[in-house]
């Protein structure tokens, strides 16, 4: 069945393509690409009258696979109080380069709250916006090519449900406020004794990660899911046009 066209996909077709995944997801199958799940959500997605039961289906499959695949997982408000305190520490770090009298010493607190800022953010910003758009979240994990660096799981029915244009501004809002924290840090260079080479460095930090983005993140991660979400955003106003 093609994702989107002319005709509306029966409810039949639908209801059974979702059960027989969540069956396979049961019997231990957590391969959601070869299961046509992620191709199937793309067909949801723009269903004109999408059912709480097929928003919940959907959520409780991806949960499962998940759950089944990643370990460690931490709840979702220890991990922001972890993140809290980064932000707290990036604070204190560019308070005490405005109070130090000691060139290095300020330049290494600026460096350190650019850091502290640009992985605190993150996650928070992914965390706050999606509340506000009504999307809930189950857990963090550590993620990335390493799994060092923190990881906030969405809840997916509660995904589904928010509108496109929502779901785009949550994959942004964690980009957009780890690549603007070191320049929030740079901005109080001025007030400081730190040398030229301290706000080199940390406009470098914000510069790489800005490059990271475009060259990783448009492929890969929260950039190439907001332009998915518009793509979706866009299909559905043509779908009600």
């Amino acid at each position: 069945m093609p994702d989107t066209g002319s005709e509306e996909p029966r409810v039949e077709d639908l209801e059974g393509r979702l059960a027989a995944i969540e069956a396979a997801v049961d019997a231990g199958n957590t391969d959601l690409g070869a299961l046509g799940f992620w191709s199937l959500l793309r067909t949801l997605k723009v269903h004109p009258r999408p059912t709480d039961a097929w928003l919940d289906s959907a959520g409780r499959i991806d949960r499962r696979a998940f759950e089944a695949r990643v370990r460690p997982r931490f709840p979702v408000w220890l991990g922001n109080a972890v993140l809290l305190l980064g932000v707290l520490v990036g604070a204190a770090a560019v308070a005490w380069a405005i109070t130090c009298d000691h060139p290095t010493q300020a330049a290494l607190a600026l460096i350190v709250a650019a850091g502290a800022w640009s992985v605190s953010t993150h996650d928070l910003g992914h965390w706050a916006v999606g509340r506000a758009v009504g999307i809930r979240f189950l857990c963090y994990f550590l993620d990335g090519p390493f799994r060092i660096q923190p990881g906030l799981k969405t809840d997916y029915a509660t995904y589904l449900r928010a509108s496109p244009e929502g779901r785009a501004a949550m994959h942004a809002a964690g980009a957009v406020a780890s690549k603007v924290s070191p320049f929030v840090a740079l901005a109080f260079w001025p007030a400081t004794n730190a040398p030229g080479w301290a706000a080199l460095a940390v406009a470098a930090i914000g510069v790489i990660q800005i490059v990271t983005d475009i060259v990783w993140s448009t492929k890969k991660s929260d950039w190439k899911k907001f332009a998915r979400e518009r793509r979706v955003a866009a299909a559905v106003r043509g779908a009600r046009a």
